[in-house]
């Protein structure tokens, strides 16, 4: 199977820095910072709808100057107020092992999911990774997925994405792909709810594509 995996929410748990990232670039703009529990369920979303939301605006050159100020203190600071979830630094490789292709497939700029992921070592478990631009294409996820199956020339028979928020079931979907919800993420039971499958733990993962390969 080809698996397109997700990485904010999926792979790390990556609120710390994000959430400190948007809080810092509130401040700057002279706006009270939200609180963590308001920002973490706007997570998986692209920073530009994500600024829309925390600053209540539609105006883009605000939400292009909040997130270059995000940008700046995730570069060197941000990017690594992170951690893996349990089960994957074991997980990835299992599941290579198990015969699957893994493609990272996220909405973060590929400049910085890259070097997450070399910085947790995750990088050489992966076929390809793919993310977004800093002008911000790809950040649907939708149109990230049908890049990479066009770029990997591969087709939707036996290929899954791995995911935890809506965004990643909705852009599946729009692609023709089957998905599974990891439940350890960001996401909810009314947006799993539109998954083929769920999963609690990386372990329960690879037993459920195991059955389907059968």
């Amino acid at each position: 199977m080809q698996l397109l995996i997700d990485l904010d929410g999926t792979l790390t748990d990556s609120a710390p820095g994000i959430v400190r990232c948007i809080q810092h670039a509130m401040h700057a703009l002279n706006r009270e910072p939200w609180p963590p529990e308001r920002i973490t369920p706007l997570i998986g979303a692209s920073l530009h709808d994500a600024f829309g939301v925390v600053l209540d605006t539609s105006d883009e050159a605000l939400i292009a100057q909040a997130t270059r100020l995000y940008r700046d203190r995730f570069a060197d600071i941000g990017l690594f107020e992170n951690s893996l979830y349990a089960g994957v630094a074991e997980g990835l490789p299992q599941l290579r092992q198990d015969g699957h292709r893994l493609f990272l497939a996220t909405s973060k700029p590929l400049v910085f999911a890259r070097r997450i992921v070399e910085h947790f070592g995750l990088a050489a478990h992966f076929h390809g990774l793919y993310g977004s631009e800093l002008s911000g294409e790809r950040t649907d996820k939708a149109e990230l997925i049908a890049h990479l199956l066009a770029t990997e020339e591969i087709g939707t028979s036996g290929t899954w994405m791995i995911g935890d928020r809506s965004h990643d079931i909705r852009g599946a979907r729009a692609n023709g792909l089957r998905v599974v919800a990891i439940a350890w993420g960001y996401g909810t039971s009314v947006e799993w709810a539109e998954a083929d499958a769920v999963v609690q733990t990386m372990a329960a993962l690879r037993s459920f594509l195991a059955a389907k390969t059968v």
